[in-house]
């Protein structure tokens, strides 16, 4: 089931990308935001079917109800701009008002019961579903789609009968993907209640508005149109020949930019020092980057108001004729677009403090494991801590000698990986772990089975995290601690490097505890002793390259372990 929900967010993004190559300044924004929105909503649907527990599926759906409570917003919008239909700015904003409510409900989830009054995971058929029960503001969120699907469908129903001057064809294809998602959000799930239809029918959505934008740059793009645009005063319109000689504007441009009044016809426009400053960098700009449309795009505030000016070459039948500046009113637009991002931006911190939280309960649950191991062990009390501290004075060794080039992650990995290079004792009986002496060779031979059994252990725990190279280092640190340079170590036997470097670290500082720490067995040795047992193992029990290593770090063990007595 996971493979359909891959392919509908591959289709997606393809589909999106597909728009991107196509796309033109005259596209309706609503069209942008829906080929945006789309491959952001199939990714949540995907993210919850992965999903293994509560909390990542619950994170998913959040984010996949970005879609949910948008989309149909956004298609209501583009039906009324492509019918010729104009919605009052009071009415956009009310409508995006209950939609932004309806979305912050949804952040809930989990919280409270104001859109979920339940949730939970159920295996059904060998697969996790998530199974809900809907709380007041998944009713609102019902009638909020159903109303946006209703009146996309009266503007399409009276744009067929009253308006001829739309396309027909537009029209179907208006219809088309309104209908198929509004079956597959509300039929598919009556049919189908164990899948989601409604990422299939935005894939459809995509495919509709593919081929409505390839009718639009028939009706839209050519020279008569922008004389229309024009004539009507509604956007800006200035002229400049090829040497940067002003030629015109029209009267909107005038009342947004007052300043084009100190201009003169065929003369440069350096006679007013302000449009210099404004006009000019960007008529530079387009002369150096004619291709860059992102580059000639630029925004204009005055008056509480955003203007996209878009610079393009000033073309006749007789040829290249210098540059037009046309601007627009583009506030509404940003606006959306900064409420939408402003969202994208809160639903990002929410699952990264999510994901930091879990992240958090994971490793205090392995520190706890490895506690708990260590209080089983009559000899190490506070083995854990203390070899942890030595693996990072090591790490800081490594850093300032530069003996080995270590990334960042890998030393913070190590870090948080040496407390879990003993949990294989939690295996080893505890007539054994606890005993008041030494082993005999048979209990030693079952002791030595704590490092293979620590590798299981960790590799059990950390199966399904999404952080495979921790896994595979703190599966090695448990595994392979106790190996030797030389090859006489144990469980495998592994020589030279062959033997992981986290490893052959965790080593050196499991060793050097064991012998100044006091053991029921065993007084605590000197310093001096142990600094001499370590350096005589250099080439036989450790490695010889991280001699240096050690010696730049025995000062700091040294006051580290005294400020314990």
């Amino acid at each position: 089931m996971q493979a359909y929900y891959l392919v509908a967010f591959v289709l997606s993004l393809v589909l999106t990308g597909v728009y991107m190559v196509i796309w033109h300044r005259h596209y309706d924004v609503h069209i942008t935001l829906v080929f945006t929105l789309v491959p952001v909503t199939n990714l949540g649907f995907l993210l919850q079917a992965q999903a293994k527990t509560l909390e990542t599926a619950l994170a998913a759906t959040r984010f996949a109800y970005i879609g949910g409570c948008f989309l149909q917003l956004i298609i209501l919008f583009a039906v009324f701009s492509l019918c010729g239909i104009r919605l009052s700015r009071w009415i956009r904003m009310v409508f995006m008002g209950i939609s932004a409510a309806i979305f912050l409900s949804v952040q809930t989830i989990g919280r409270s019961q104001l859109f979920y009054k339940d949730a939970r995971l159920e295996d059904v058929s060998g697969r996790l579903v998530l199974v809900k029960e809907y709380g007041i503001m998944h009713s609102f969120f019902y009638g909020a789609v159903i109303l946006f699907f209703v009146l996309s469908f009266c503007a399409i129903l009276y744009s067929l009968i009253r308006k001829n001057q739309v396309s027909r064809k537009v029209l179907l294809l208006l219809f088309l993907p309104d209908a198929v998602c509004f079956f597959c959000f509300f039929v598919g799930r009556m049919v189908f209640p164990n899948i989601e239809l409604t990422p299939a029918g935005y894939v459809f959505a995509q495919i509709c508005y593919l081929f409505i934008s390839l009718r639009i740059s028939l009706y839209n793009v050519s020279d008569t149109a922008a004389d229309v645009m024009t004539r009507t005063g509604k956007p800006c319109f200035i002229t400049f020949d090829q040497h940067f000689n002003y030629l015109g504007s029209n009267d909107t441009a005038k009342e947004v930019l007052p300043e084009l009044n100190n201009l003169t016809v065929d003369l440069g426009i350096q006679r007013s020092r302000a449009m210099q400053d404004l006009l000019l960098p960007w008529l530079e700009t387009y002369r150096d980057c004619p291709e860059d449309e992102e580059l000639n795009r630029h925004f204009y505030n005055k008056d509480h108001k955003i203007y996209l000016f878009t610079v393009s070459r000033l073309s006749s039948r007789f040829g290249y004729k210098g540059y037009e500046i046309i601007g627009v009113d583009d506030t509404l637009d940003r606006e959306h677009i900064n409420l939408l991002t402003d969202f994208n931006e809160k639903l990002e911190q929410q699952v990264a403090e999510k994901t930091a939280h879990i992240v958090a309960m994971h490793d205090n649950l392995i520190l706890s494991m490895a506690t708990m191991v260590e209080s089983r062990d009559n000899s190490t009390g506070g083995h854990i801590r203390r070899t942890s501290e030595g693996v990072r004075l090591l790490i800081d060794a490594i850093r300032e000698t530069g003996a080995f080039s270590l990334e960042d992650s890998f030393c913070r990995n190590l870090i948080k990986a040496a407390p879990m290079h003993d949990l294989g004792k939690i295996a080893v009986d505890d007539a054994i772990l606890r005993k008041p002496g030494r082993f005999t060779p048979e209990e030693f031979a079952i002791m030595k089975t704590h490092a293979a059994e620590g590798a299981r252990i960790v590799h059990e725990i950390l199966k399904d995290t999404d952080d495979d190279a921790f896994h595979t280092l703190a599966e090695n640190v448990a595994h392979f601690h106790h190996e030797r340079w030389d090859g006489s170590g144990y469980p495998t036997g592994l020589k030279g490097d062959a033997i992981p470097l986290e490893a052959r670290i965790m080593a050196i500082a499991d060793v050097y505890d064991a012998l100044v720490s006091k053991r029921v067995y065993k007084d605590k040795m000197s310093f001096e002793k142990a600094d001499e047992i370590i350096r005589e193992g250099m080439g036989s029990q450790f490695d010889p390259a991280l001699e240096p290593v050690y010696l730049a770090a025995k000062p700091k063990l040294e006051a580290y372990y005294a400020s314990l007595e």
